[in-house]
């Protein structure tokens, strides 16, 4: 897919259908966020972007306020959620850089994350274009995208 049909493909919302991570020795495969996991990720036509994602089985906090959450209550959500915003471009066919402004993980803050994307006519791929530590090992890293309606 050319950088202009990309561009075009990517401009919208898009709801997450899978995260699954295969490590590169064994072939094991987890998922980072459950078998389930739920995410959206949109992007502007002005190059704008935001990822989220969650694990849907995140536990509820005893008290009815984010700032009254006990430290263990903090990190099991913190755990189980990734998000992050910014700005992206598409240097060239078939690769979409995002430019990170702000995230829930400090060390990705003025970083880029960089995916392949594939596009079959229905769903979106992005994928790591290398492996990377996940869950103890060296995986590949693939989320699958719909449309979200």
């Amino acid at each position: 897919m050319t950088r202009d049909q990309l561009r075009n493909v990517l401009v919208g919302a898009w709801r997450l259908m899978s995260y699954e991570a295969t490590d590169i020795e064994s072939g094991e495969v987890v998922t980072p966020f459950g078998p389930r996991p739920q995410g959206l990720i949109m992007y502007t036509a002005g190059g704008h972007m935001s990822a989220q994602i969650m694990h849907p089985e995140r536990p509820d906090f005893r008290a009815g306020r984010l700032e009254e959450g006990l430290p263990e209550e903090l990190s099991a959500a913190a755990v189980g959620y990734m998000a992050y915003g910014g700005t992206y471009e598409v240097p060239k066919d078939n690769l979409v850089v995002h430019h990170v402004k702000l995230s829930l993980f400090p060390n990705w803050v003025g970083g880029a994350q960089t995916r392949i994307a594939e596009w079959d006519g229905e769903t979106l791929r992005l994928i790591l274009p290398e492996p990377a530590p996940i869950w103890g090992a060296r995986r590949n890293g693939v989320l699958t995208w719909e449309r979200a309606r």
